[in-house]
């Protein structure tokens, strides 16, 4: 099963082990804290439970 991140967009591929789960998924890519829920292989619901913000560039290059 494939989901985009609500925060980021990215792409989060999830195995046949989340086809019928209740919990909390993390995006690799922006580190954004996912809720899911799905039945059967199909996503039922998701929501946002902690999102990060991105640095801005000055504290991505560590700039001051």
């Amino acid at each position: 099963m494939k989901i985009n991140c609500l925060s980021c967009g990215h792409n989060v591929d999830l195995d046949e082990v989340y086809d019928d789960y209740e919990g909390q998924v993390k995006c690799f890519a922006c580190s954004a804290i996912l809720e899911l829920k799905t039945e059967g292989g199909s996503l039922k619901s998701v929501k946002f439970v902690k999102v990060v913000p991105r640095p801005s560039a000055e504290e991505a290059f560590g700039r001051t």
